[in-house]
């Protein structure tokens, strides 16, 4: 990746242990605590590794001290960080040894309530415990759903049993499929390389196409890399393929796709409120209201300690099938076999077996969970004639572009790999913490974290006081932020928030587009504006060979997607295939053509998270993010020249189109970066526009299909 180093071990091998982000957050926090104390030792390490993943719940900072006196007799001796990384991976495996192996790869227990569990449990090298109740579930899933497949069902059944599952995810194939069952149409699937045998870069592509696209639905993958898939490293596969399956199980828990869940709550309750909740704590709460009804006297507040006993599903399928409950369940005082005997009940009910009585027994989260969800998919035991909540029927042209914006930010944001995982944009930032982790992410340090207040926030006066930090790192920014106040953000003010995170993303992308071409130039220069990336764009089209050319990002032309095939296959020949490309002369055409331009510019390595609709409707700033993160990708491997941009062309209306929304009076400002440090900048943006390790520099070859392209 041109520009970036990111955190170097002299030790390959060592380095090989950890990816870039673990080492970033260790690199952060050793280099803390050497900052407060002047010397990192035997004596002050212990309290920091005693924070750390996998030693945190299972190790003292007695024993910590214990073992780093095997290694160091003398006390004050300073310790280096290489060998702070050799100490920590070493007391891993023998508090790992010590325990039979039964450390796990931690979820999401420590983070904070707003996040949502299951999908932000993190993805990590250490630690390779392997759950094989768990992966013989999503073995058994894969064969359920993938089995029709015209291309995997020469390769389907799957073998739970051996390793024939990774061994399978090694091109990417299985793994896009399982994305376009989890969200269908997620993935073009013109754009997946599916030839029986794939080189190299034609993987990659797929990976690629794979982690960008699992971006896009919602996973959290910031700490996996394509090379992980290639190799089929079997924590990180699982890990991916948990969340992309618990993503399908759990679409529906919406009231914008079950409105009767609104039977759940009681008229008081705020929408926008509802709206917020996770879908886990969707199906929490729905399980909850059918358990009360049925007389069970607890609240169940997760998937693994609340419901082991059984209890808890024998009350739910009493109240939802009553017709296949027997008495005896409840009656039964032997949890294995009360366990037994709700698995053959679900079964009747056409309930998948996603888990065995021993899973429910062990109290497996994911595997409880799935099995909560398919219940509610068979039998939800909601009323078909309440009261309807009329989402879309009732939604203007103008809600409905403020939604799909609010899902692109969404995404965005979760892929930023900040704490909180955000469910409702308009909900989520009103107590102003997202946007503080936001700011932190693209400009480093702009964040003073000591005044700021971490959820839960109780006091509608900490709120504020956020989002009044909010405002003011944002104006020294330079965003245009007349008529936007902290209160704006707390009351939950829709086109003032769009506004404010349309000019955060823009930021970060000309901050990364600055920073790589400063490191390509030598110096700052000129900073690039809109004007400059629509330049760009008309140029690489033009000195492809190819006359079309747009006058700003709002040009109706856009609309038939040519252009952008067009640029696509300028920056990287071999990714397009143009005898799968359309004219885009009728609606559907431009819907064909919208569709595979999003998936090759994953496929190449974009990261965006605009939808079909944005390009057919052209909205200007979709339009601006894809454009930019395919020249943030170019300049990673060709340097930008002065006459890439030089091209006279209509100056850009977005920065007026933004202050015209929040009433600036000198339109926005195109702010230069900030000087922040570059690992962070660098690398945390390029988990929002690229993919580290996309394809770069591959040669000519067969396009996606095994076709020459033209």
């Amino acid at each position: 990746m041109s520009g970036f180093v990111g955190v170097v071990v002299s030790d390959p091998s060592l380095q090989g242990q950890f990816t870039q982000v673990e080492l970033r957050s260790l690199k952060a926090k050793f280099v803390s605590l050497k900052r407060d104390s002047g010397h990192v030792t035997t004596k002050n390490l212990p309290g920091l590794m005693k924070k750390l993943r996998g030693l945190n719940e299972v190790v003292s900072e007695e024993e910590i001290a214990a073992f780093l006196s095997e290694s160091y007799p003398d006390s004050d001796q300073e310790i280096e960080f290489e060998s702070f990384l050799r100490d920590y991976l070493n007391l891993q495996a023998r508090v790992s040894a010590k325990e039979g192996g039964a450390a796990g790869t931690g979820g999401g227990a420590g983070r904070g309530k707003n996040s949502s569990s299951f999908l932000k449990s993190t993805i990590t090298t250490l630690l390779h415990n392997l759950n094989q109740a768990e992966k013989s579930s999503y073995v058994a899933h894969i064969n359920t759903y993938l089995r029709e497949d015209p291309f995997l069902k020469k390769y389907l059944p799957i073998d739970p049993s051996g390793n024939q599952l990774f061994d399978l995810i090694r091109d990417g194939v299985v793994l896009c499929k399982l994305i376009n069952v989890a969200v269908p149409g997620t993935i073009d699937e013109r754009a997946i390389n599916k030839k029986r045998v794939l080189n190299p870069w034609e993987r990659n592509e797929n990976h690629t196409l794979c982690l960008n696209s699992a971006k896009a639905i919602g996973c959290t993958v910031v700490n996996i890399g394509t090379q992980d898939l290639v190799e089929g490293r079997p924590h990180l596969v699982l890990g991916l393929i948990s969340q992309i399956i618990k993503i399908q199980l759990l679409a529906d828990l919406n009231l914008k796709k079950t409105p009767q869940l609104f039977e759940l709550f009681d008229d008081s309750k705020d929408i926008d409120e509802v709206l917020s909740l996770s879908p886990e704590k969707m199906l929490l709460k729905w399980m909850n209201h059918h358990l009360k009804k049925a007389g069970y006297k607890k609240t169940v507040n997760n998937f693994s300690s609340d419901v082991k006993d059984g209890e808890a599903y024998a009350y739910l399928l009493k109240a939802l099938a009553p017709e296949t409950s027997p008495e005896t369940t409840m009656e039964t005082k032997d949890p294995d076999e009360r366990a037994k005997m709700i698995l053959d009940q679900a079964e009747k009910l056409n309930c998948k077996r996603y888990l065995t009585p021993k899973d429910i027994t062990e109290g497996s989260a994911n595997l409880n969970l799935a099995f909560v969800a398919q219940i509610f998919h068979h039998r939800n035991g909601l009323t078909s004639d309440v009261k309807q909540v009329t989402l879309t029927q009732t939604a203007t042209r103008d809600d409905i572009l403020v939604s799909r914006e609010e899902r692109a930010f969404r995404m965005w944001i979760n892929s930023l790999g900040v704490e909180s995982y955000v469910n409702n944009v308009f909900e989520d930032v009103r107590n102003g913490w997202v946007l503080l982790e936001v700011l932190d992410k693209v400009s480093p340090g702009s964040v003073n974290w000591k005044l700021a207040s971490k959820p839960p926030i109780k006091m509608p006066f900490r709120k504020l006081e956020n989002c009044n930090q909010v405002i003011k790192i944002g104006k020294e920014l330079k965003f245009s932020l007349v008529n936007l106040a902290g209160n704006d953000i707390v009351q939950g003010n829709k086109k003032l928030i769009v506004a404010l995170l349309w000019q955060l993303m823009r930021f970060n992308i000309l901050q990364l587009l600055n920073r790589l071409r400063s490191h390509s130039q030598g110096s700052q220069g000129k900073q690039i504006t809109d004007a400059d990336i629509l330049n760009w764009a008309n140029n690489k089209v033009k000195a492809s060979g190819r006359t079309s050319r747009i006058a700003s990002f709002k040009d109706k032309s856009l609309s038939n997607g040519v252009f952008f095939l067009e640029l696509l296959s300028a920056v990287q020949p071999r990714v397009v295939n143009w005898k799968v490309v359309t004219k885009g002369e009728a609606d559907d055409e431009k819907k064909l053509n919208a569709t595979y331009i999003i998936s090759v510019a994953r496929k190449l390595g974009c990261s965006v998270f605009l939808l079909p609709e944005d390009i057919i409707e052209v909205n200007q700033k979709m339009i601006l993010t894809l454009t930019a993160s395919i020249m943030y990708w170019s300049l990673q491997r060709t340097p930008l020249s002065q006459s890439d941009m030089s091209e006279p062309s209509e100056p850009s209306s977005m920065a007026s189109d933004v202050a015209s929304d929040i009433g600036s009076e000198d339109g926005a400002s195109t702010a230069a970066p900030s000087e922040c440090e570059e690992v962070n900048s660098l690398s945390d943006g390029m988990s929002n526009l690229t993919t580290d390790d996309a394809t770069s520099n591959a040669p000519p070859a067969e396009n996606g299909n095994g076709e020459a392209g033209s």
